[in-house]
């Protein structure tokens, strides 16, 4: 039986978009059962209709404070029953009713080889400080900006005439490929926490 995936989404979905694909064959070993949103009308949904996928809305400006919002998107995913929560470009923090409910079982993706390098300018303060290797990392959701314990990560080489975009887009490469593969093997071979330490496999 394939493992359940509720991926949450903010933007184009191209992370989302190679999930999609990877699940349409059963070696795989998972279902893309529904695509949430923090907001209506991104192309993100439109990839998800277009494969027949369910989708939901939760928008932070229809509830009153963030904690009911964050109870309100918890709900909505515990509807579809998930085996396991990706966030694909999902451009907002959870919070403690999420964490109560998923912890341990929802992934996210960070383009920089963390623990270097967190927050929104992954890329740019790579970039800024000289390194000549970076990356992406595929980490286990915490209550902190990427402070969660590390499941993959994959290093994608700096170039010398590279600029925040150039660089960027080999990062994305490499993350939606390190996104598949890792999810893959948590679904099919199982996953453990301990501490900051993440185990695939028995």
């Amino acid at each position: 039986m394939s493992a359940r995936l509720v991926v949450l989404v903010s933007g184009e979905g191209t992370n989302l978009q190679a999930l999609i694909d990877a699940a349409q064959d059963e070696a795989y070993g998972a279902d893309v059962v529904a695509v949430g949103s923090d907001r209506p009308g991104i192309k993100a949904l439109d990839r998800a209709h277009h494969a027949n996928i369910p989708t939901f809305t939760v928008s932070t400006k229809s509830h009153e404070t963030r904690h009911k919002w964050d109870e309100a998107l918890t709900e909505a995913c515990r509807q579809h029953e998930p085996d396991l929560i990706v966030l694909a470009g999902f451009m907002k923090l959870v919070g403690e009713p999420f964490l109560k409910a998923f912890g341990g079982r929802c992934v996210n993706t960070h383009p920089a080889l963390l623990p270097s390098f967190p927050g929104t300018h992954g890329v740019r303060d790579a970039l800024d400080h000289g390194v000549k290797v970076t990356g992406c990392t595929v980490l286990i959701v915490d209550d902190g900006v990427d402070t969660g314990p590390i499941v993959a990560q994959a290093s994608v080489p700096v170039h010398d005439g590279d600029d925040e975009e150039t660089l960027h887009e080999r990062i994305k490469v490499a993350e939606r490929g390190l996104l598949v593969a890792t999810v893959g093997r948590m679904v099919r071979e199982g996953w453990s926490v301990d501490g900051r330490k993440v185990r695939i496999g028995p």
